[in-house]
């Protein structure tokens, strides 16, 4: 069962995402919260798999609420929720360790698809949206491709592969299907690709691809 925590500042938005997670009967909403102190509170009292974090918020906002929940001895990988598909605070979230951001008007069954994914360790990288967000902002902000390629370099060219499907947004699924590999092999992979590269999650590491001005 994924143990769901829904945060945002409008309660119908609350309400709706509620209802939608709460008809799928592997998630369960566990909390709410209206900004990012209550989330803090509300991650602390109880275990959460997966945040729904809205970026504009009062008293704490998204981003600085993501990186608050990614620092907890039991941190719940965090989806960042926005109106606008390219705005910069998002990226700033990514950064700050969520998996994967949605629009709030993604499709409900692609918004369950996300919560199953992000939980189950992938990440949300693959909408045009989060591709030309991350394009945007993420050169423009961090021009540092001699040190990206350094940290590349640390890798086996296998790794190498797996990290470019990765970075193009595929789950292990697609990678051992692309690779002709076994599903856990990938995650091994993987896992050993995120400590070489010193990252916490697969979206920082595909930045990293980006930073490196690789083709993702």
């Amino acid at each position: 069962m994924i143990r769901a925590m829904i945060v945002d500042d409008d309660a119908l938005v609350r309400l709706g995402l509620a209802d939608l997670l709460d008809d799928d009967e592997d998630i369960e909403v566990v909390a709410q919260a209206s900004d990012g102190l209550h989330a803090l509170e509300q991650a602390t009292a109880r275990r959460v798999d997966v945040a729904l974090v809205d970026v504009r918020m009062p008293r704490m906002d998204g981003i600085t609420a993501t990186a608050r929940l990614r620092a907890l001895p039991h941190p719940p990988r965090v989806i960042t929720l926005t109106t606008f598909d390219l705005d910069e605070y998002v990226y700033n979230a990514l950064a700050a360790g969520a998996d994967g951001f949605l629009l709030k008007d993604t499709d409900p069954a692609e918004i369950l698809r996300a919560v199953h994914l992000v939980a189950a360790g992938s990440a949300m990288l693959h909408p045009a949206a989060a591709r030309r967000l991350i394009d945007r902002y993420h050169h423009a902000n961090h021009p540092k491709e001699a040190a990206a390629r350094a940290c590349l370099d640390k890798l086996t060219p296998r790794e190498r592969d797996v990290l470019a499907l990765l970075a193009r947004g595929a789950t292990n699924a697609d990678i051992a299907a692309g690779l002709g590999m076994r599903e856990s092999t990938v995650k091994a992979h993987v896992s050993r690709i995120l400590a070489a590269l010193d990252v916490t999650n697969r979206v920082q590491a595909a930045l990293l691809v980006r930073d490196a001005g690789l083709t993702a």
